[in-house]
């Protein structure tokens, strides 16, 4: 996927992406269709953060999960 080019459909993957990282318990409430490619570059950041590699913390889960609360259109 060609993440360089900011679409619904890349900010619906990376969404879905981060959510199976983190396994998310409550992945179900974080729809990616409730993300907007206004906020893509912020969104690709917490992506490539994320997918990095390795465990992730529990305070970088709780970061990111705020941090994608925040971009999620109201």
């Amino acid at each position: 996927m060609d993440l360089t080019q900011p679409s619904q459909e890349n900010v619906e993957y990376m969404i879905e992406g981060i959510k199976n990282k983190l396994k998310m318990a409550s992945a179900a409430a974080m729809q990616a269709s409730a993300f907007s490619v206004d906020k893509y570059e912020d969104i690709l950041d917490i992506y490539e953060v994320t997918m990095g590699g390795g465990n992730l913390s529990i305070s970088q889960v709780e970061a990111i999960v705020s941090e994608l609360g925040r971009l999620r259109q109201k």
